[in-house]
């Protein structure tokens, strides 16, 4: 038997998970120990009437749970040569789910180990403490008509997960509920949420409290030295927590440019190589998965030529070291020592790129402080070196500026 407590002026809240893994447990009724305080709150704005939730997965007042067969097995995952390089012995999951979906789950989103006062190991654990948690925010900020239909949704919402109709992003599962079904606390002051009696956007305290839930953030970086470090300290913290970041590059500016005291910039790709390194040393969720980036660089900044090579020199500098004998594998000596292997790379290509390409014709690189022209290249050289280094190592990729802002905007 796990409990867990926290307390505030007005409840104590105690939540129950039981020995079976049952995270359902006793803990249909329990809600989050500043529940009601903050629901009247927002009966006090005058809140909306909520939304109506009618049952259709899982029978009123039943089990969310209890419709599935479920099993104990052993979750074990080994790299390419057979070793094993994770193994949980005591894993509770329904007995249609694929060994796949297993070790997945156990390896990447249950939380705690064996040194921890929390570890999950069943898959109700995970599932109760994930649509526990977002039924009680959506009770507490108004969005339901009654608490009845607060938990009709915590009951189809949990059907949806096991029955695998559908799933969360990984910093969701990752993150969801640490706080409020177990009552764990973090000091980490990385995170920012909404306030909603200030009407703005405050930092947290506690990052458990206002969980990281976000798959993917956009993240802008301006030509200077400080914001470039402070995009590096931010990635390194949204890697911690589970998500994944994007960047186009292209405010950076090129080495073929000039600094203000006369020297010569670094260009995109010398910073590009400690962003890799970044998400090289932090692993995502604090696990074992690898953290996610994006970096992009429009096709007229002067460094474009540099940038689509990057990563197939690298690469071939992998080959060179696996024909000298080093590992070659996922994690091996050779891709751990070459660079760029932790970034996905994209080209941002305009409509009128497209078209020299099409018309065989010229194309200009513009410098990034001044706007002038740098340098002249066949469009068609350019399209075919983009395709020779995605043939070899799969990057870069292609992100169609002109179309993708037409189409939003």
């Amino acid at each position: 038997m796990v409990t867990n407590k926290s307390e505030n002026t007005e409840t104590v809240r105690e939540e129950t998970v039981s020995d079976s893994g049952n995270g359902n447990g006793k803990s249909n009724s329990a809600r989050v120990s500043t529940g009601r305080q903050e629901r009247r709150r927002h009966e006090k704005r005058g809140a909306i009437d909520g939304i109506r939730i009618a049952p259709l997965l899982c029978d009123e007042g039943a089990d969310p749970f209890a419709g599935s067969d479920w099993e104990t097995r052993k979750a074990s995952i080994t790299d390419d040569k057979g070793n094993t390089i994770f193994a949980n012995e005591n894993v509770e999951a329904p007995h249609n789910w694929s060994m796949l979906a297993t070790n997945i789950v156990a390896s990447k989103y249950f939380f705690g180990g064996k040194h921890t006062k929390v570890q999950e190991h069943s898959v109700r654990q995970l599932v109760h403490r994930v649509a526990r948690t977002i039924a009680d925010w959506g009770w507490n900020d108004g969005y339901f008509a009654s608490e009845k239909d607060a938990d009709t949704f915590y009951r189809e919402l949990a059907s949806v997960c096991v029955h695998q109709y559908g799933a969360f992003n990984s910093p969701v599962w990752f993150n969801v509920g640490l706080h409020q079904v177990y009552g764990l606390t973090s000091a980490n002051l990385s995170s920012y949420h909404w306030d909603s009696d200030s009407g703005a956007v405050k930092q947290s305290a506690d990052s458990y409290r206002h969980p990281q839930a976000s798959a993917c953030f956009i993240q802008a970086v301006d030509d200077t030295m400080e914001d470039i470090m402070r995009l590096a300290s931010t990635e390194a913290m949204l890697f911690k927590y589970g998500s994944g970041t994007g960047t186009d590059l292209s405010s950076l500016r090129s080495s073929r440019e000039k600094l203000s005291g006369g020297g010569t910039p670094s260009g995109p790709l010398s910073f590009m190589r400690v962003f890799d390194q970044v998400a090289a040393v932090v692993k995502s969720g604090g696990k074992t998965r690898r953290a996610a980036k994006m970096q992009s660089l429009k096709v007229e900044h002067p460094d474009i030529v540099d940038f689509i090579t990057c990563k197939m020199d690298e690469e071939k500098k992998a080959w060179a070291l696996i024909d000298a004998g080093y590992d070659g594998s996922f994690g091996g000596e050779a891709y751990s020592s070459v660079m760029f292997q932790n970034a996905n790379l994209s080209v941002r290509v305009s409509d009128s790129f497209m078209q020299a390409v099409d018309a065989d014709a010229e194309w200009s690189t513009r410098a990034v402080t001044t706007g002038k022209h740098t340098e002249n290249f066949k469009a068609r050289e350019l399209m075919r070196r983009i395709a020779e280094s995605t043939h070899v190592c799969g990057d870069p990729g292609l992100q169609y500026d002109t179309t993708i802002n037409r189409w939003h905007t």
